[in-house]
């Protein structure tokens, strides 16, 4: 072993060290009830995304290099996809897609202003965003409660002769009706872009979600399945949808040659674009208005080791939301407890709870007194979108197909609370002791 990596063994023996003294306690500590806060999400790590996060500064390849790399290898073969594109956020990852589809390269499939894209309202605003931002018109279609995925008998009413694409998340890591919505979509040929942010793992008919769209989105920001921090990334796998999503993360560039290289082409300087001089440099030849959304490598060292993890990760969400499902089913009467359906296993993000009609307390009631006893709760994102500030102040152009009953139910009695791998026996325990209280708090 030379000097060089003598000292890097010596600094990851330190790194280790330190996680053990400093960060494994503090994930360890004692859970108090009543007084530590239980978390609706958060990270879990140990030494080893230290080690990788280290290693990846020590190489000072500040921008994308070899762990992003093997990241795209390594969750290619996770999810059995061809193409995997990191990036910078989830959010990011659905503008990328969307905007990949407005490419002039698609030809006459490619999404043109004012072409319409069925989607919900009950959701993520960046899964509505990219939409507008892109020139295109959103269509909202109700949900169905239990699922709080698109009610998918409504489909075929929202569509029109300016429908060419539909975007649609699996929420809070159930999948929708994958079978309804891809044949859909090829019925009447749209593009299809799933957004899998919140549910890394999940599985329809034994395929994982994320695969059955042209495109499909993911997120790794702390909350989610595995986490980097920041990041994302879009997976195809069509080999022309994966260098466009490229090329509009990488400024527009027409190029596509990784990060420190040159020339991978052999004809860097032998080409003909556009009106530009013959043998203009093509590493800025711009074939797109594109964006700068490119991941570091630090963020991608820390995924490395995270996915790892992936497989123990989902089978531990999955245990405690089945736990707390089989805790709940005895409050029935007062909320609407979730439903996976028969063909998907979920990944669950969250266990969403929706007050009934009816019941002797309001959301409002109900969270606030969760959270005075220090259990975080959430609600469904948005609520519904077109509600927000974002589309009641500014004129948003949009359609809606029918009434949004079941949207803004969900927006004024549904939440949601944690089932992250960091969530201990105990921790579960107390959850259960607080909502045995909750009827004879407000009767």
């Amino acid at each position: 072993m030379d000097r060089q990596e003598q000292i890097r063994q010596e600094i990851f023996t330190k790194v280790q060290e330190y996680y053990r003294l400093v960060h494994q306690p503090a994930q360890e500590a004692d859970f108090i009830p009543g007084e530590s806060r239980i978390n609706y999400a958060g990270r879990v790590f140990d030494e080893s995304e230290m080690i990788n996060l280290v290693d990846s500064t020590l190489d000072f390849w500040l921008t994308s290099g070899r762990f992003e790399q093997e990241f795209q290898i390594k969750m290619a073969s996770f999810l059995g996809t061809k193409h995997v594109v990191t990036t910078n956020s989830g959010s990011s990852a659905n503008l990328l897609a969307i905007s990949a589809l407005k490419s002039h390269k698609l030809g006459d499939r490619r999404l043109m202003p004012s072409d319409e894209v069925i989607t919900v309202a009950a959701g993520f605003p960046t899964t509505v965003a990219p939409i507008v931002q892109n020139g295109l018109i959103p269509v909202f279609v109700d949900i169905e409660l239990g699922t709080y995925n698109i009610a998918t008998e409504k489909l075929e009413e929202a569509l029109s002769p300016r429908t060419k694409a539909i975007f649609l998340a699996h929420t809070l890591g159930i999948p929708f009706d994958l079978d309804r919505v891809t044949a859909f979509a090829q019925r009447h040929n749209l593009w299809f872009v799933e957004d899998n942010c919140d549910a890394l793992g999940a599985k329809w008919n034994g395929k994982y979600t994320g695969t059955f769209g042209d495109l499909a989105t993911f997120s790794f920001y702390p909350a989610h399945h595995i986490t980097m921090g920041e990041g994302g990334a879009v997976t195809t796998g069509d080999y022309a949808l994966k260098q466009l999503v490229t090329s509009f993360r990488d400024w527009g560039r027409d190029c596509w040659c990784d990060s420190g290289q040159d020339n991978t082409c052999s004809k860097r300087f032998e080409q003909q674009f556009g009106s530009l001089p013959v043998g203009y440099d093509h590493k800025y030849v711009y074939s797109h208005l594109g964006y700068n959304l490119k991941l570091t490598d630090m963020q991608a060292a820390v995924g490395v080791a995270q996915l790892d993890k992936l497989p123990d990760f989902i089978l531990k969400r999955r245990d405690n939301w089945q736990r707390i499902y089989q805790e709940l089913k005895c409050f029935e009467e007062y909320f609407i407890l979730p439903e996976v359906p028969r063909q998907a296993e979920a990944s669950p993000f969250g266990f969403v709870l929706t007050v009934r009609d009816g019941a002797p307390f309001d959301r409002r009631g109900v969270t606030t007194f969760l959270e005075e006893c220090r259990i975080q709760t959430r609600t469904v994102f948005a609520g519904n979108i077109i509600r927000q500030p974002a589309f009641t102040d500014s004129g948003i152009s949009h359609r809606i197909v029918g009434e949004l009953k079941n949207t803004d139910k969900v927006m004024t009695d549904t939440f949601w609370i944690g089932v992250y791998p960091g969530l201990s026996d105990r921790m579960l325990e107390y959850v259960f002791e607080i909502f045995r209280q909750i009827p004879g708090k407000f009767i």
